[in-house]
């Protein structure tokens, strides 16, 4: 059998594409780069990420890959706009994002605040700055030593003329309530940023609070809590602290 020019050139175009389809169907195939992050080699925390190897390169998606620190937490605690897709932020953007800043908030920030929100070790060599909300959120959603708080407290940037972040969904488009209602898509955060203490909420669960961008009504779900018997009290203690 002879073949001809055209038909060796099918051939070839079949195999090709047949091979591709074919590895992407096993996984194999990526069109995408994606970065896994060096694991500490040595101690207590051997084989796990290490917060010291984010790079400016580094999405906020890849961050939650390697660290499970969700993009839309990240995506808060740095003040990214309303409508941004967090997945696909990268780090080395909050160079822009805090150009004007005298404090520099950037890449050692990230660091910094993933290592205390995991619980994973970071040497800090050099002051290191953190935005206001990204400390609130540690604060609320890590126990941290008095010595990291105090540290906190004195590397706390209040941002002036900066839009206040939103508590982004997957869709990264839900805008905080305000109308200071309780209801089933209200975080926790926002029942804090309403003046409602840690303690008092705690009081109600019967347990410690979790992680505050997760939704009351969720969590209630989760740990077989009735959100709608526990609502009435949560709403109680919004209403004694409204201005």
């Amino acid at each position: 059998m002879t073949l001809t020019s055209k038909s060796l050139a099918l051939i070839i175009l079949a195999v090709l594409f047949g091979g591709i389809t074919f590895a992407n169907y096993i996984g194999r195939w990526q069109t995408e780069s994606t970065k896994q992050a060096a694991t500490f080699k040595e101690g207590d925390f051997i084989g796990q990420p290490d917060p010291a190897d984010i790079r400016g390169s580094y999405t906020f998606g890849d961050i939650e890959l390697n660290f499970d620190v969700p993009a839309t937490n990240l995506a808060r605690a740095f003040g990214v706009p309303d409508g941004v897709n967090s997945t696909a932020y990268t780090v080395k953007e909050l160079e822009t994002l805090y150009g004007d800043q005298e404090m520099e908030i950037g890449t050692a920030s990230v660091r910094l605040f993933v290592a205390l929100y995991t619980g994973l070790p970071y040497e800090i060599v050099e002051d290191i700055y953190l935005p206001a909300r990204a400390v609130g959120i540690l604060k609320s959603y890590q126990k941290l030593t008095a010595e990291q708080i105090t540290y906190l407290e004195a590397h706390t940037v209040i941002l002036e003329n900066m839009p206040a972040p939103v508590s982004l969904t997957e869709s990264h488009t839900e805008a905080v309530s305000t109308d200071r209602i309780l209801k089933g898509k209200t975080t926790f955060q926002e029942v804090l940023d309403w003046g409602v203490s840690q303690e008092a909420i705690e009081g109600i669960l019967g347990a410690q609070m979790p992680n505050p961008l997760t939704k009351v009504k969720d969590h209630c779900a989760e740990v077989g809590l009735n959100f709608e018997e526990l609502k009435p009290a949560i709403q109680a203690e919004i209403d004694k602290v409204a201005p």
